[in-house]
């Protein structure tokens, strides 16, 4: 019965060797971004640019009043910091994920998580931004807490 069992041990131990060489074979090379035939220059904004913030600003005054028919805006932002700088690797878009708090004209503070993308703006083009407000995620695109905008 040891005898069989080892015997079982060895054949799996071989075919998972082989197995593992097999799909390190087949795996996708990886071009970086910046070499692929639309190249990308990863030159990003860094998290507290101000383009980027009025960015989140612009678009979250006009969500409140044209959807959510408040009055609410973010009057700052402090606490800023970059979460990730490319985190999925090299040969992905260039995105970084920040974080930083907001202070809303009604004296409230709420954390924001955002990334920060590059040529996926309008039409492809340009720095794109996406954004939540933990606990201002109403339609629950980033829930839960915002999580999903986070890497």
């Amino acid at each position: 019965m040891t005898r069989a069992f080892r015997a079982s041990a060895l054949a799996l131990a071989v075919l998972s060797a082989l197995a593992g060489a097999a799909s390190g074979a087949l795996a996708r090379p990886v071009v970086p971004a910046e070499k692929r035939y639309y190249d990308y220059d990863g030159d990003l904004p860094v998290c507290g640019d101000s383009g980027v913030l009025s960015t989140i600003s612009s678009r979250f005054a006009r969500k409140e009043s044209e959807y959510w028919k408040t009055s609410l805006e973010i009057v700052s932002f402090d606490r800023i910091r970059l979460l990730a700088a490319r985190p999925w690797g090299a040969d992905h878009i260039p995105r970084n994920f920040c974080t930083a708090r907001a202070l809303l004209n009604d004296n409230s503070y709420h954390d924001v998580s955002y990334s920060v993308t590059e040529d996926l703006g309008i039409i492809g083009s340009g720095t794109g931004v996406e954004w939540c407000l933990q606990g201002l995620d109403r339609d629950l695109a980033y829930a839960p807490a915002c999580q999903l905008a986070r890497p």
